[in-house]
Order: structure tokens, then C-alpha cells, then sequence
């Protein structure tokens, strides 16, 4: 179980995906006197030795964190910039395995980038092997917002009751 993570101003760190740390690491920031403590998970303690606490559900950092509004590279954000959809034969992948297609195949000096990966399914990804096909949409680096809103789109799966409040 995850620990969300809020900014000092009460807006999560990141939406995508949702800011959150693993209850460990929420205990150490906790230990460290970083963060504030909003929420509990009732029925869940931790002991050492010498101390006891419950785990928090909802921290807050104390001092206010300045966000990179560039969105990161990655499968999740490629994944959502162009919306669980294959871009070769159109196939919705919400619930499918999706896959990374590098347009300009890497053996002919393609580059792992915004501006030349594609989400895929398998099959057209394994039958476009290193051959140059036009993708349905050309890719493209998105901005935070645009992928923020592209987000609000698919249903969130909110791990814990307490996180409802603060989304």
C-alpha cells in the first residue's frame, strides 16, 4: 500500500502518474520531520524495537516543492499521449499489454524519443519489424497540461478511501 504525497499548498506533487511513496518512505520522511501527517491507515500499525506508529494514508511535504511542468518520457505518458490507442491499426489497449514502437526503427539511427516512439500492440509492433511505417498520428512531445487532461479522461483507481478528500 502506497502513501500519497501532497505539495505544502494541498495539490498533489504530480498527477502523472498520482504522487505517492511507498509506506516505508513515507515513515522515514515522517522520522526525518519533513512532512505533515493528514491521514492514517486505521487498522495498520509498525514497531521497532523502541517506537510504534500507525501508517500514514495522506502526507504533506512541509516545505513547498516547485514541479517540473515537463512531462517525463516514459511508457505510462507515451502510453497516454496518444490514448491507449494503436497507432498503426487503431486497436484500444486500456486493458492490452502496449508496447513502445520506435517509428524510425533504431537499427536505421532511430532515436528513443518523444518525437519518434509510438504506443503499439504487439502484433503490429512484431509484423512492423525495421520497417519506416507512417504511424496514424505523428508523435510529438506533449505538454503537462495536455496529458493532464488527456488523464482526466480515464477512470482513477483511488487506492484508499482517506485519498478521496485530497484528489
Amino acid at each position: 500500500m502506497d502513501t500519497l504525497v501532497l505539495n505544502a499548498d494541498g495539490s498533489p506533487l504530480s498527477l502523472l502518474p498520482i504522487s505517492a511513496v511507498a509506506w516505508q518512505d513515507a515513515i522515514k520522511y515522517l522520522w526525518m520531520d519533513r512532512v505533515r501527517v493528514l491521514d492514517w491507515y486505521d487498522d495498520w500499525v509498525v514497531t521497532s524495537p523502541s517506537w510504534q506508529t500507525k501508517v500514514p494514508a495522506v502526507i504533506m511535504v512541509k516545505d513547498y516543492i516547485k514541479s517540473n511542468r515537463t512531462p517525463r518520457f516514459s511508457k505510462y505518458n507515451v502510453s497516454l499521449r496518444d490514448q491507449y490507442e494503436c497507432q498503426y491499426c487503431g486497436i484500444n489497449l486500456v486493458n492490452r499489454d502496449i508496447t513502445m514502437d520506435h517509428v524510425i526503427p533504431v537499427a536505421r539511427g532511430g532515436r528513443t524519443a518523444w518525437d519518434n516512439i509510438v504506443a503499439s500492440c504487439g502484433p503490429c509492433n512484431h509484423s512492423k519489424s525495421d520497417k519506416i511505417i507512417k504511424p496514424r498520428q505523428q508523435p510529438y512531445q506533449p505538454t503537462y497540461y495536455e496529458l493532464v487532461n488527456k488523464r482526466k479522461k480515464y477512470p482513477m483507481e483511488i487506492p484508499h478511501v482517506s485519498w478521496r478528500s485530497y484528489i
